[in-house]
């Protein structure tokens, strides 16, 4: 009796990481829709009035040699970049604290994406897309708004200061991101905010220039991610670009970046199945 041979059944093709991640581009426009009136005084207009208020006013009253204000010639100058990116800082770590814990605990949003075909590193990707989008969007109304004060020494400059924004945004984003995603309660955010980022906004870089501290102080302060991340700004900002030291922080903060998104998906995905 002859036999038929049944056709094999296709492959199927697993979608790529990209894909995954941007399948879930409609459920951040969903939640960016219903919450961005929430996010509007933090996000642009803070930075502005500490931009008036520390730059033009407080900044009016300072006369310094600009060697000793890092190569500004003036306050605005010089404490505008650090501004910059100190609130870039402070928007990603928001953004990575109480809405990743509210993703695992309280809502178990990753829970319900990770039951399809996302794991739990495209659930960190299209996460971090919408950061990265967030970053881009705030930097490029923070700087604009910066143009008219005069404190771009030129138009490449700025466009180099608006990506090292990016970068400095996922240099926070991804070890706070792992961070919260281990938690079991948020209590240890207090500590985040007080012990991390308050006295890294203080004292690294932002207001005054580091060299103004104790040695052992100073030699702390360049350990933190955002010192590397105003320095550049800095720099890129008044053209005073060197690009060893450039380097040195571009390679700071991607592996931060890198180190903390290795962490994140190892961190998350052990939340998500234990």
């Amino acid at each position: 009796m002859a036999t038929t041979s049944v056709p094999a059944a296709p492959a199927v093709r697993r979608p790529s990481r990209w894909e995954l991640a941007t399948r879930q581009t409609d459920y951040w426009l969903t939640v960016y829709r219903r919450t961005w009136r929430g996010s509007v005084i933090t996000s642009f207009v803070t930075p502005l009035l500490y931009v008036l208020s520390m730059g033009v006013l407080l900044g009016g009253f300072i006369e310094a040699d600009p060697a000793t204000l890092d190569g500004a010639t003036t306050y605005l100058a010089f404490v505008a970049p650090g501004l910059v990116a100190a609130h870039t800082m402070q928007l990603v770590v928001g953004e990575t604290t109480y809405p990743v814990m509210g993703m695992v605990k309280w809502q178990r949003i990753a829970f319900g994406m990770t039951a399809t075909p996302l794991d739990a590193r495209d659930v960190v990707n299209a996460h971090l897309g919408f950061l990265v989008a967030r970053v881009v969007l705030v930097d490029a109304v923070f700087l604009a708004v910066l143009a008219p004060f005069g404190v771009f020494d030129s138009v490449p400059g700025a466009v180099g200061a608006f990506f090292a924004q990016i970068l400095i945004g996922l240099a926070f984003a991804t070890p706070v991101y792992a961070l919260s995603a281990g938690l079991k309660d948020e209590s240890a955010f207090a500590l985040v905010f007080r012990l991390g980022v308050i006295p890294m906004f203080l004292f690294s870089g932002a207001f005054f220039p580091i060299s103004n501290l104790s040695p052992p102080l100073e030699f702390v302060a360049r350990l933190t991610p955002l010192w590397h991340g105003v320095d550049l700004t800095r720099m890129l900002t008044l053209g005073t670009l060197e690009v060893p030291q450039a380097l040195v922080h571009v390679a700071y903060l991607l592996a931060c970046a890198a180190a903390g998104y290795w962490w994140a998906c190892r961190r998350l995905a052990r939340r998500l199945t234990t």
